[in-house]
């Protein structure tokens, strides 16, 4: 039995955002994406209380977005020190490190935040798409996952026909003082923000190997994503048909980005042993194998973005989520305001002066 489901999106720097409502389908397996259209919401580990849903596109409708100035959104200005289940969690985490169990593995911390009024949906989905043109902004709300919405900047995969492109996102730099009227392009990286990206970089095209032969790497180049920047590789790659998407997404998430290498190990210690269940964050959403009204083309396509900077909704508490990628050389403090500064982009929309 399906059930009805709603999502707003709207894709980087484009001036409409869609509507998209429809009956849901449940799946527990990337695999099972071959063949399928709607807009996809994926969680980190797909299992039967929190399965890959699909929204079918039954009702589709294109709305031009808001125009001006930003409304003057803040944040709440005192500084929170480590909370005790993030310093367990980061001492286990980087234990495993220091013993060469993993090369990488990225550790994630919920917040929730309870403002005094309540914000509706749609003015939650409108205030992003004005805060932040550089990311994909997608609110979408299924009986299977209930509410969530994410400003995020990482593209999982996208592409229609032959022609496709996925991105190797990581490293972590705040904006602050004159730089933030820049693109960060400016900004010194460290060894360990390069050695984390080039990880990625170097699984991710791992992974296209098994598809296909013909692949080429960009970068990597500083990008910026609200107050932040980030180090980012594009890939654009060749398939011979679409036929495979499914298969492609089983291999490709979670990445390293979210999850670490060997990824088998890095995802099952992380499910076992983070204080709280990521659910929905750090899996993937977007629309998959669908004609677009705010692209040119008529063809099917597909925008599949991963879970970054999302929050869940749940009556008037907000659970904020973020997470850090740890190496043997991170420290608590730095990766914990690593992810503090992560959950600004959502705290943002819930604060106004």
């Amino acid at each position: 039995m399906t059930a009805p489901a709603y999502t707003y999106y709207r894709f980087p720097h484009a001036d409409h955002y869609t509507l998209l409502e429809g009956e849901t389908e449940e799946l527990l397996s990337c695999n099972l994406l071959n063949g399928k259209s709607g807009f996809v919401i994926a969680p980190f580990e797909a299992r039967p209380d929190q399965p890959i849903v699909v929204i079918r596109p039954d009702r589709l409708t294109t709305v031009p977005c808001p125009t001006g100035t930003p409304a003057n959104f803040t944040t709440s200005q005192h500084v929170t020190p480590p909370t005790a289940e993030y310093r367990i969690d980061f001492a286990n985490f980087h234990a495993q490190l220091l013993q060469g169990t993993f090369r990488k593995i990225v550790l994630a911390r919920c917040a929730e935040e309870t403002p005094q009024k309540a914000v509706q949906f749609q003015d939650l989905f409108l205030r992003a798409c004005q805060l932040y043109p550089r990311m994909f902004i997608a609110l979408v709300h299924t009986p299977q996952s209930g509410t969530w919405m994410t400003a995020t900047p990482e593209i999982l995969l996208e592409g229609h026909g032959n022609d496709w492109r996925t991105i190797a996102l990581a490293g972590t730099m705040k904006l602050e003082g004159e730089l933030l009227s820049s693109e960060g392009e400016s900004m010194t990286w460290s060894t360990k923000n390069i050695e984390e990206q080039r990880i990625v970089a170097t699984y991710i095209a791992e992974c296209l190997e098994q598809f296909t032969t013909e692949f080429h790497e960009e970068g990597p180049r500083t990008v910026r994503a609200a107050n932040l920047v980030h180090l980012r590789s594009d890939f654009s790659f060749t398939l011979s048909s679409n036929d495979r998407l499914g298969d492609l997404l089983q291999t490709l998430h979670p990445t390293p980005a979210v999850c670490g290498l060997p990824k088998r190990d890095a995802f099952k210690f992380i499910v076992q042993n983070e204080h709280t269940p990521r659910r929905y964050y750090s899996g993937f959403m977007g629309p998959l194998n669908m004609p677009l009204t705010t692209h040119h083309s008529s063809l099917p396509s597909t925008h599949l973005y991963v879970s970054l900077r999302c929050m869940n909704i749940e009556g008037e508490r907000y659970h904020l989520y973020a997470g850090g990628g740890l190496l043997k050389e991170s420290t608590e403090e730095q990766e914990w305001q690593e992810t503090e500064a992560k959950l600004e982009t959502m705290r943002r929309l819930l604060y106004s002066k």
